[in-house]
C-alpha cells in the first residue's frame, strides 16, 4: 500500500496529528515524521530541512501521498513540484503560496519576545525557529504551483486570515483542485478540528488511494 505521509507546522510536533489519525481509515499505511528530527543534527535551514524531507519521501518507497499543514504544506508542495513522478496526491492545509513578508516579521517579533520555554511544544527550539524562518523569507512558489499535476486538495480554517487568500489562489492555479474552508476553525486544523479534518481526508483518499 502506498504510505500517506502527513507532515507538521513549525508551530507543532508530529503528535500534533494523532487524533486525526486515529479516525483514518488508511491510518495503518500514514506516516508523521518529527521535521527536527529529519536534520539530524544539520543546521536548521529551509535547504536542509527541504533536502532531508526529499530523502524521507524517497525511503517511504514508490510514490507517496502528501499531507501537509503550514511548514509542512511547504515542503510537500515544493517536493512535489520537484519530483511529480513520486507524488499521487497533494493536500495543503493552512499553506502560504509565498512567504507572507510582514505577517513573517510580526511573527519574528512576537517571537523575540517569548521565552525559550514556550518552544518546547515546538517543531524547532527558539535558536532554530529563527534561523528555519530567516531562511524561508524569500520562499515564493507562485509561478509554478500551475506544474502540479496531482489530484489536489486545499484546506484552510475560515478563521486562517494569514492563510485563506493563499488557500484561494493555489485552488484556482492548481488544475483541478479542490478548495474546501472549514468552519469555526483557524490554522492549526489538525489540533482544531480533527474530526472534520479526518472526515474531508478519508472522502478524498477513497477516491484517490
Amino acid at each position: 500500500m502506498e504510505k500517506v505521509i502527513l507532515i507538521h507546522g513549525s508551530g507543532h510536533k508530529a503528535a500534533s496529528w494523532n487524533e486525526t489519525v486515529s479516525r483514518l481509515d488508511c491510518r495503518g499505511d500514514v506516516l508523521c515524521p518529527e521535521l527536527s528530527s529529519l536534520l539530524m543534527g544539520k543546521e536548521a535551514s529551509y535547504p536542509n530541512l527541504r533536502a532531508a524531507f526529499g530523502a524521507y519521501c524517497a525511503q517511504a518507497g514508490g510514490p507517496v501521498h502528501l499531507c501537509g499543514l503550514s511548514l509542512g504544506g511547504i515542503l510537500a508542495l515544493d517536493y512535489s513540484l520537484e519530483h511529480p513522478e513520486a507524488v499521487k496526491t497533494l493536500v495543503l492545509i493552512g499553506t502560504p503560496h509565498k512567504v507572507p513578508k510582514a505577517a513573517f516579521a510580526l511573527q519574528n517579533v512576537v517571537f523575540r519576545l517569548l521565552p525559550q520555554s514556550t518552544f518546547a511544544s515546538m517543531a524547532f527550539d527558539k535558536k532554530d525557529t529563527f534561523a528555519l524562518g530567516n531562511s524561508m523569507k524569500d520562499l515564493d512558489f507562485s509561478g509554478r504551483v500551475k506544474e502540479v499535476r496531482c489530484p489536489a486538495l486545499i484546506l484552510c480554517g475560515e478563521k486562517d486570515s494569514t492563510n485563506i487568500k493563499s488557500a484561494r489562489f493555489l485552488a484556482q492555479n492548481i488544475q483541478g483542485a479542490e478548495l474546501q474552508i472549514l468552519t469555526n476553525t483557524g490554522h492549526v486544523v489538525n489540533e482544531e478540528s480533527p474530526k472534520v479534518l479526518a472526515e474531508r481526508l478519508n472522502d478524498f483518499y477513497a477516491r484517490h488511494l
